[in-house]
């Protein structure tokens, strides 16, 4: 393979979002710790805790984290990574590893705690970021909503209330007014079916709906709210670059029948592409979440013989190159957001990044406008109903003491982001 060449300008970075490593907030999800960290402990213990991320109500989990899992504390978030008062440091890590972009993302709850009531020190703590971002060389990818939202926002109905657009767009014009020119690269809203779906379909995350027809509307408001608030920061600040984050799959039949056939063309439409279309013409890029493939009809596989990450996902990193591919189609930039794996001993972390930047970089020839790859995560978090257990991080967080240690997949990802390249056969020794 030799030395693989990587396009000029090529965004290198990590991700975070606030709730998972800020620590010390009060927003919908940390009332729901109160009341379901007992639960999801005592699931653990009957063994039917399920991967409530992509499992879509199958029930798994990795027996090596038993304890962890099965331990009330570990629901709930706390100081969570402290990154909120440990920015700076954590800064340091990024400009250390030559990462030239990071994605974080602002806490709404912070940010307006009442309805209408904006708190300009949380702001300004956000707009000091940036700063400080901006120092190091570090090109700020800013996310306006991940996941969570102010206790206010959920008492008054959450993402299916008719007003939430209008509450939305209000925060983000704000946001967007507040960054001014130092801000280019926004995500309005991180995967809104993930959030949709989990929260309103199958009811694995609050506000805990289960109701087919409660998931389209709310699925529906969250794209209104977008496009409301698309033109509004648009004025704020012209010069910005604003899309969605979505989380792509890629989609393989094993059992060639017509059955699973159609099925994979309708899941392909109805996961991949229909809410893209449904943006058209309020994207600037392409967001790309990836994470893995799915299998339509029966895995026939021996599964014995198939690796799997610590949250039994299948590791599978050239898989990235096939949805890339299908992802030209919209005619937009495409920025790789998020992608990574839980690997609490950093045993596949590094081949996994020589992989999928291999399958990368192949996309890439072919035809595919990726101009960047921001690796999740920057740092071990509170991977949402999942806790601590899954280490995500390219840095080890001691969470008793909080003492940042940089694993040496990192230091492979660093050598690649200095020098835009990958040498495939020396990254593989």
């Amino acid at each position: 393979m030799g030395k693989l060449e990587f396009p000029k300008g090529f965004l290198w970075g990590a991700a975070t979002s606030s709730y998972q490593v800020e620590g010390n907030m009060h927003n919908e999800w940390t009332e729901w710790e109160k009341t379901s960290a007992e639960k999801r402990a005592k699931e653990s213990r009957e063994e039917s805790w399920h991967d409530s991320w992509r499992g879509y109500g199958k029930k798994e989990r990795n027996p090596a984290f038993s304890k962890e899992a099965s331990d009330p504390n570990n629901y709930f978030s706390g100081a969570a990574a402290d990154h909120f008062n440990r920015y700076e440091e954590d800064f340091d890590i990024l400009q250390e590893l030559h990462l030239n972009t990071y994605r974080f993302s602002i806490e709404w709850s912070r940010v307006e705690p009442e309805e209408g009531v904006f708190d300009q020190e949380a702001i300004d703590h956000y707009k000091a970021m940036v700063v400080s971002l901006r120092r190091r060389g570090i090109e700020p990818f800013v996310t306006i909503w991940h996941f969570w939202l102010p206790v206010w926002v959920a008492e008054k109905g959450g993402a299916a209330s008719e007003k939430f657009p209008e509450w939305f767009a209000r925060y983000a014009e704000r946001m967007a007014r507040e960054f001014g020119e130092s801000v280019t690269f926004y995500v309005t809203i991180n995967e809104p079916d993930i959030y949709t779906s989990l929260s309103y379909l199958l009811g694995f995350w609050p506000p805990e709906k289960r109701s087919i027809f409660g998931h389209f509307h709310a699925l529906e408001n969250v794209r209104r709210a977008h496009k409301l608030a698309y033109p509004k920061m648009k004025a704020a600040a012209p010069h910005s670059k604003i899309g969605i984050t979505k989380q792509f799959m890629h989609f393989v039949v094993l059992q060639k029948t017509p059955w699973n056939l159609a099925a994979r063309r309708f899941a392909d439409w109805w996961w991949n592409t229909s809410l893209v279309h449904a943006l058209e013409g309020y994207q600037d890029f392409i967001g790309f979440n990836y994470y893995q493939k799915k299998i339509i009809g029966k895995d026939t596989r021996d599964q014995s013989a198939i690796l799997h990450t610590d949250i039994s996902w299948e590791y599978d990193p050239e898989s990235i190159y096939d949805a890339l591919l299908a992802a030209r189609q919209y005619g937009l930039p495409i920025y790789i957001t998020e992608n990574g794996l839980a690997d609490t001993t950093d045993r596949l972390r590094g081949r996994f990044l020589i992989e999928t930047l291999t399958s990368v970089h192949r996309a890439i020839q072919e035809g595919a406008d990726v101009r960047g790859y921001i690796h999740w995560s920057l740092l071990d978090n509170f991977e949402l109903d999942k806790g601590f257990w899954p280490r995500f991080g390219l840095v080890h967080v001691d969470y008793a003491t909080q003492k940042r240690t940089i694993r040496p997949s990192a230091r492979l990802y660093a050598r690649i982001a200095e020098t835009n390249s990958l040498e495939t056969e020396k990254e593989a020794g």
